[in-house]
C-alpha cells in the first residue's frame, strides 16, 4: 500500500507498533519495522544512557526506518532530544506535553515529527506546532490517555474532518478487521499498542503477558485522571485507585498512592496485585503470545483480504 503515511516513513504497511513503556524495546521495534511496519522505542521509562544503548542496538537489527516515542514530561527530554538527534533517529513520536516545545528543532534535523492528542482541539493544535502527522488515541487505549474519554470510532473521523495532515488511529485495534474500519473513517495508519505487549520480543514480563491473556471484558478501567488518566488492568493497586478516587481523593493523596516505580514494579517485574499494569480495552480479545513478525502478517492479511472483498449491503 501507498499512502501518505507510508510515503512520509517509507514503510511498507501502515502498521505502527507503539512505544509503550516497559514493553518496547529495541527487539520489538527492530521485528516489526523488519516486517514491513513501523516499530517504535519507548523512551518513557528509559535513562538517557539506555536510550542511546538501545537505539544503536535498534540501527544493528534493522536497514529499516524506526521511532523513538517520547513523552514530553520526561524529566531528561533534553538529553533524549540530543541522543535522538546525534543518532540520526528518523521518526520521533511526541506525547503528554506541548508540540510547540521541540517540532521544531527536530524538523531541522530532517526529524518527521508525529504527536499523539485525544481530540480535535488538540489535534489543531499539533498541526499548527508543524508535526507531519497526528495520532488519533481513543478511549479505549491502554496507557496514558485523554480526559475527553471519546471513544476510537469518534474521535478518528472528527480528527481527520479538523486538519489536513496525515491521521494514524489509535486506540482498541488488534486485528485487521479493527483496522480496515478506522481506515474506512478517514485515517490513513493504525497504531497497536496492547496486542504488541503480547508478543515475543517485548520486554514485558511474562506474567503481565499472562494476564492480559487471562482478561475478561470490563477487566480494565481508565484511572487517576486528576493526574494522568491511564488505562489499568484490575488489581489490588487498581481497586486501591478507584476506592481513593470515589472517595474524593486530592492529587497529593493520588500521588503519594502511586509513588515511584509502579510501572516499572507490574509491567516489568510483575508484580500482579501491587504493580500499575497499564493496557487496553482490546486486552480481551488477546489469546496468544507470538512473535512481532505473526501479529503483523495476521493483522495485515485480515485487513487485505476484507478490503479485497468489502461487505456488500
Amino acid at each position: 500500500m501507498q499512502n501518505r503515511i507510508c510515503r512520509l516513513f517509507n514503510i511498507e504497511k501502515p502498521i505502527i507498533q507503539a512505544g509503550m513503556i516497559w514493553a518496547s524495546g529495541w527487539e520489538l521495534a527492530a521485528a516489526v519495522s523488519n516486517a514491513g511496519g513501523l516499530g517504535i522505542i519507548g523512551a518513557g521509562s528509559m535513562y538517557p544512557g539506555v536510550l542511546e544503548e538501545q537505539i544503536k542496538k535498534c540501527q544493528q537489527a534493522t536497514s529499516k526506518p524506526f521511532a523513538v516515542n517520547l513523552p514530553l514530561l520526561y524529566p531528561d527530554i533534553d538529553q533524549h532530544i540530543q541522543t535522538i538527534i546525534k543518532l540520526k533517529v528518523p521518526i520521533v513520536f511526541t506525547s503528554a506535553g506541548n508540540p510547540k516545545t521541540y517540532t521544531h528543532l527536530l524538523k531541522e534535523h530532517g526529524i518527521r515529527v508525529v504527536h499523539v492528542v485525544s481530540s480535535s482541539k488538540f489535534a489543531l493544535k499539533a498541526q499548527e506546532a508543524g508535526v507531519d502527522a497526528i495520532v488519533a488515541e481513543g478511549f479505549e487505549a491502554g496507557g496514558h490517555n485523554g480526559r475527553e474519554e471519546t471513544t476510537t470510532l469518534c474521535l478518528i473521523p472528527a480528527v481527520c474532518d479538523a486538519v489536513a495532515i496525515p491521521v494514524i488511529a489509535a486506540g482498541g485495534i488488534a486485528s485487521g478487521k479493527s483496522m480496515y474500519a478506522v481506515m474506512v473513517l478517514g485515517a490513513e495508519a493504525v497504531q497497536i499498542g496492547s496486542r504488541f505487549v503480547c508478543s515475543e520480543e517485548s520486554s514485558s514480563h511474562i506474567a503481565f503477558k499472562k494476564a492480559i491473556l487471562n482478561a475478561q471484558e470490563g477487566d480494565t478501567k481508565l484511572s487517576l485522571k486528576e493526574l494522568t488518566p491511564v488505562r489499568l488492568l484490575k488489581n489490588i493497586f487498581a481497586t486501591k485507585v478507584q476506592e481513593a478516587e470515589l472517595a474524593g481523593a486530592s492529587k497529593e493523596t493520588l500521588t503519594n498512592l502511586l509513588g515511584r516505580g509502579r510501572a516499572k514494579k507490574g509491567m516489568f517485574e510483575g508484580d500482579l496485585e501491587e504493580g500499575e499494569l497499564e493496557i487496553g480495552q482490546v486486552s480481551s480479545m488477546i489469546k496468544d503470545i507470538k512473535p512481532a513478525k505473526e501479529i503483523v502478517a495476521e493483522i495485515w492479511n485480515d485487513f487485505l483480504s476484507i478490503a479485497n472483498n468489502p461487505i456488500k449491503i
